[in-house]
Parts: structure tokens; sequence; C-alpha cells
């Protein structure tokens, strides 16, 4: 009877899971083809052990999409929409023009995932493109999510609350932890621990609001079967720890950004254990729980000891204040920390902080395999299950960048490496999102396949799917962008223009690193090929984003020599060419600003507005307009030696912030021409800093609607500035 039991539970839930999961596809296929919702039928899948499956087919005038769960589902239309009508969805760019009829499907198609996570997120995407997302954002997210396959997202969004509630247990004022919390757009390395306060005090309003929101995205989530990915305690305490608890061991560390000290409690102390178990009885209170938990114990923050003894009895510790409070816990760690302090993470350091918790309690994310796998020098992480991810971008700057043919192949190869242990996935952890769609829409096609990817074959598919052409002359134009701004050769992440650094007589600053990875020259040709697609009636969404981010990318690139001649005319004292070349340099801003102003991807209006629209009074609508400001310029103080790290090429900063610094360093210039005099570097060096700290504070306004044609202005663009090349 006991056994029936059993079997009848398991029936009824499973049902219950299949109903939930049938009904939440049902809702995205309304969200993403609404014109078409009644074409679809959406039927259950059994799983086949852990690995989603879909399957596609016609039957009785209907497009049948049946999966395992509703990511397998939402897989099944994506993957119809695709290769039947020739559809893509992507940040940048959307082309779903279905024919009123469906194409029918012969036969029946299947596919099975080789990968069992298809992980997605980084803290850093929270801040660098989320801080200032709506529900509405989310749920296009969620839906983008599983349309491409994600089922393992990370999913921090509202974790102040959780903070809040166990630090006023704890006996904490609202007082102490004002100084606790950082600003809305500092999160990430609030809860990472790099960081306590700055951008702050954060306002109840925004944590309540927050707690809420985390609650729609995890129902959402879970609805279309993805297990989502929590934080767990790592040690990281108020500055008013010691004074609440003098006893406490605690460490001072500093992540050597231009920020204060942050405190961390010494997992030997018996309170760890005990904060530990009640953070995830919190979060588990309110959030529920898929027993994965994110832990990063040094993140970008040096142990206080290289001792493999301490190392593993640390690792242990933050694992068991996971298993007290949930048995099935499982410890999701970024493996960031054994690229960006390998000096410290050597063999021993690495096996002695993976082995002592047990293989199948942890799993471990290559965070930029893409750039440096490596699985291949730690032995497949010593035996844990790991996730191959694509990093690609940093800090959310603009460039056309990636590695394209590696990626391509690099997951398939690895799947397929006797060496590669105990892989179980792939994913997504990009700093930021809304750029570069090619090499995310690249990177989710392995999660249907395990043989490498034919890349021409590829993107002739994705050049019908992104224009709805054939186009032979835009496929060539990828095969140019593939083997130059796509090539992933000389440089880690995309190269910066020198219009973004702060200003110098110099080609490069320490974070606006202008050195490209192919000749300029080289790009020229595919943006020939767009520009004459474009006066052949080429005018699809995707279109016109490329074309802006191509002649965007081309002008960007032209600023390097433009600034080389009137350096040279400098040094030369020639006022006159100085004058001709210097106000070239500042045109040639302003016309990336107007080009860049014709489509939101590319607005700063967006932005600074959807920030203040948080706020529930001014008060808090200044605190977040000067976050969103100071992220994307100083990202700290006026002497942040972050400056610069998550630059934008965004029209209104491009003319209001950048222009406005090179005319001021300009004017220095030319002034000391006429007057026969050296510059004073380290003063306007002082100067700068103090009127971008005021930038930061302003509160101008921006349009948040675009202006301008894109395919008119790009074409002008291209009769200005295609002569120019050839005279450089």
């Amino acid at each position: 009877m006991k056994k029936l039991f059993c079997l009848v539970f398991i029936f009824l839930t499973s049902y219950a899971y299949g109903q939930l999961h049938t009904t939440a596809a049902y809702d995205l296929i309304r969200r993403v083809v609404p014109a078409h919702q009644q074409q679809f039928v959406v039927q259950p899948l059994q799983q086949q052990e852990d690995k989603d499956v879909f399957e596609v087919e016609s039957k009785n005038g209907k497009i049948i999409l049946r999966g395992n769960n509703g990511v397998a589902i939402a897989a099944a239309l994506y993957y119809y929409l695709e290769e039947y009508c020739h559809c893509q969805i992507t940040w940048n760019g959307t082309n779903l023009k279905l024919p009123a009829t469906l194409p029918v499907v012969d036969g029946k198609v299947r596919h099975t995932t080789p990968y069992t996570y298809r992980y997605y997120l980084n803290y850093c995407t929270f801040n660098y493109s989320m801080a200032w997302w709506d529900w509405t954002r989310w749920e296009k997210e969620i839906d983008w999510m599983a349309l491409h396959g994600i089922n393992m997202p990370l999913a921090i969004t509202g974790e102040e609350y959780t903070w809040y509630l166990v630090y006023k247990e704890l006996g904490f004022t609202d007082e102490e932890l004002a100084g606790f919390f950082s600003g809305p757009a500092y999160t990430a390395w609030f809860w990472m621990g790099n960081l306590d306060g700055w951008g702050g005090p954060l306002p109840m309003s925004w944590i309540k609001s927050h707690r809420d929101l985390q609650v729609k995205i995890l129902q959402r989530q879970r609805a279309l079967g993805m297990k989502p990915v929590l934080p767990a305690f790592t040690g990281h305490v108020p500055p008013a720890f010691k004074k609440r608890f003098p006893e406490a061991k605690l460490k001072a560390t500093n992540w050597k950004n231009g920020f204060a000290d942050t405190y961390i409690l010494d997992a030997e102390d018996p309170l760890f254990a005990q904060i530990g178990k009640k953070f995830l009885e919190v979060q588990t209170r309110l959030y529920g729980t898929d027993h994965l938990y994110s832990a990063d114990t040094f993140n970008e923050n040096e142990p206080p000891s290289n001792d493999s003894l301490f190392l593993s009895q640390l690792s242990a510790r933050i694992y068991d204040g996971m298993r007290q409070a949930d048995t099935a816990a499982i410890w999701v760690m970024q493996g960031w920390l054994f690229y960006s302090d390998r000096k410290f993470w050597g063999a021993p350091q690495i096996a002695a902080l993976l082995n002592a918790v047990p293989d199948d309690k942890m799993i471990l994310l290559d965070l930029a395999a893409e750039i440096e796998p490596v699985w291949k020098r730690t032995a497949s992480f010593y035996g844990k299950p790991w996730i191959w991810n694509m990093l690609n971008n940093f800090g959310g700057n603009v460039n056309l960048f990636g590695r394209m043919d590696g990626v391509a192949a690099g997951p398939a190869l690895a799947l397929k490496d006797t060496a590669s242990g105990r892989l179980r996935g792939i994913g997504l952890t990009m700093e930021a999102i809304e750029q570069n769609p090619v090499m995310y829409e690249l990177m989710m096609q392995h999660t249907w396949q395990s043989d490498p990817i034919i890349i021409h074959e590829w993107l002739e598919k994705y050049v019908l799917n992104r224009y709805g052409t054939k186009d032979t002359s835009l496929v060539r134009a990828w095969d140019i962008l593939r083997r130059t701004v796509y090539n992933g050769q000389l440089i880690r992440d995309g190269a910066e223009s020198i219009v973004t650094g702060r200003p110098t007589l110099d080609s490069t600053t320490e974070w606006t690193r202008t050195k490209l990875n192919y000749n300029r020259n080289e790009l020229l040709p595919a943006w020939d090929l767009f520009i004459a697609a474009a006066g052949n009636g080429a005018k699809a969404d995707g279109f016109q984003y490329d074309l802006v981010d191509i002649t965007r990318q081309v002008l960007a690139n032209y600023a390097h020599p433009l600034q080389q001649m009137w350096v040279k005319a400098y040094n030369e004292k020639d006022s006159a060419a100085f004058q001709l070349y210097s106000k070239q340099f500042i045109t040639l801003i302003y016309d990336m600003d107007r080009l860049l102003a014709t489509r939101k991807d590319f607005m700063l209006g967006p932005w600074l507005s959807s920030a203040n629209k948080w706020g529930t009074n001014e008060k808090e609508k200044a605190l977040y307009e000067r976050n969103a400001r100071d992220l994307i310029t100083l990202w700290g103080d006026a002497n942040s030696p972050l400056h610069e790290y998550s630059n934008r090429q965004w029209s209104g900063l491009l003319n209001d912030f950048y222009a406005q610094r090179w005319i001021q360093f300009l004017d220095m210039l030319q002034l000391s021409l006429r007057a026969g005099a050296p510059a004073d570097f380290n003063g306007f060096e002082a100067r700068i800093k103090q009127w971008e700290w005021q930038w930061v504070n302003r509160r101008n306004k921006f349009t948040d609607i675009p202006v301008g044609n894109s395919i008119a202005i790009a074409m002008e663009m291209y009769k200005l500035y295609r002569p120019k090349y050839a005279q450089r």
C-alpha cells in the first residue's frame, strides 16, 4: 500500500508539474507570436535521463510542440521559428515576420540536448545591464532564456531583503545597516564582498520592491522548468559586526580598486555556520529553493593563506553551512578566481579548495572558457561537474568583438575530449548583454547539438533569419566580420575607441585599450557591403542595428589616427594643423552621437530614465540617477582607478561627457601653443576629475526616444568618412 501511495504521489506530482509547464509554454507562445498562437499545440514529453528533449511536427493543420518541460517546449518553438519561418529574436533586432499560414514540418523532428545544465548570467550582468529592469523587461528576458534553452539562471535580485531580515534578527539596527548595503548600481560587488555602502544608502522602498520583483522572476522561471541559482553566505558581514559581536573572528580584506576594507567572518568562527544556516532558511522562506547556491569565497580578493589545509577547511565549512540548512544543497562556484589570480591559485590550492566538497555537491563554472579554458590546467576541476561558459563582454563596453571560430567549436570539442571529465553544461557569463547578438545566438546553438558548428553554413542561416533575405553580399560581409572584429585574436576583450578615454596625448589609457585585433582598413569592405545592401532596400530591424553598429565601429576606429594627427601637430607646435585636426576629432564624436541617436540600443536616455522610474520621491530619483551615471563613467569617486571600465559609446554620453572632456583638453593645448608654454597636464587631470564628478551629480535630461533614420544617417556617414580612410 505504501509503495502504491508513493507511485500515485509521483504520478500526480509529475502531472501537476507537466500542467504548470504546459500552461507556461502556452503563455510564452502568446507573448512571442500573439497573432499565431492558435496555430500551435503544446504536448508534454517524458524526460530522457537528465537531458531535456523536444519534438516538432505538423498534424491536423497545427504545429505540435512537445517537450519535457517549459524550456524544452520554448526551445521547440524557437527551433521552428528559425528553421521553418526564418525568424530571429535577439536583444538588438527581432525578425518575426511569419506567413499567414505556417510552414508544414515534414515528419517529426526530435532533438535531445547533450548538456544537463545551460547556465546564464554573471553577478556583474545584474548591474552593468540589469540594474534598472522592471518586470516588463525581466519578462522579455526570461522568454529569451527559455527560447534559447537556458535552464539554470543565476537569480540574485532581491538579496538585500534576505540580508536585511537576517541581520535584523541578529539585532542590528537600520542605522548600522545603512553603511552596509550599496546603491542599486553596485549590488553585484556588494554581494561578492568587494565593497560596502558605495552608492547608498539603499532606500527601503528599493529593498522591498526588489523582493517583490524577485518573487515574480522566480515564479516565471520555475513555471518554465528552470532551476534558478540563489546565493549563499560566504562570510561578508557589516562593518558594525565587530561592535555587535566583539569576540567574532573577522578579517579585513580589500578589493584594491579605491574602496574601503570589507569584513569577512572567519569560517572557523561558530557564527559562520549559524549565519549561513539562517541566511538559507530566511531565503528559502522568501523565495523557495532549487537547492543550487552560488558562493564565491575570494572573488578578486586574495585569501589570507595559501596553505592547503586552511583552504580545504574553509571550503568544507562553507559547504557545511549550506548543508545544515539544506541537505540537498549543491554549491555552484565561479572559476573566475583561478583565472584572475593564477599566481595564488596553483594546483595544490585549487585541489584543496575543491576536494573538500563531495563531487556531487559542487558545480564549477569555467567562466571564460572561450578565452582560457581553466579546465585544461585543473584536471577538469578535479572530478567536479563543470560548465563551459562564454564570457565575451567586460563592463558593458560597446564594441564589435568575439571569438567566433573558437565558440563555434569549443564546447563540442570539450564534450568529445576524454580529458574533459564531468563536463555537464554550457553557459553565458558575460558581464553585460545587449551587444554582439551574433555571439550569443552562436553559443546557444550548441544547446541541441554535440558536433562543432560549421560556421559558414551557420552564418548563411543567420543572415537569412536576421534580415529576411538570402543576399549573398551580406553573407560575404559577415565572413569579413568573422575574420576581423570576430577573430578573437591578440586581445582578451573588445577594443575601445580613444574617444571614450580620459583625455591624453597617448593612444590608450588604463581602461580604454585601443589595440585592435585586426587592421582597421580590413573592416571597410564589410561596411561597403552593408551600405550597398541598404541602398538596395535592406531594412529589417536587425539589419538597421548591424548597419549602425558597423558604422559606429568604423568611426570609432578612425578616431585613433585622427588623434595621432593632432598630437603630431601639437608636438611640432603647428597651431593651424592642430586646430584643423582637433576640430575634426570633435566633429567625429558629434557625428557618432547623431548616428547612435537613431537606435534605442545606443542611447544614454533610456538608461537614466529607467533608473529614475524606480524612485518614489525626488531624493531617491537623484540617488538612482547618480548611481546610473557613475557606474558608466567614473565607477567610483572622483579619484576612482576604475574610471572608464564600463565606458559606453552611447548617444548623449558622447556629446555631453566625452566630447566635453576632449574640448577642455584641446582648449588647454591650444592655449599652450599660443602662449608658447608647456601645458599643465597635472593641473588638467585634477580639474577634469572634479568636472567628471560634477557631471555624475547632474540631473540634465536626455531623450529616450530615437531621433533620425538609421539607414539615412549611416549612408551620410559613409559618404563623409569612407574617403577619409583612403587619405590616412
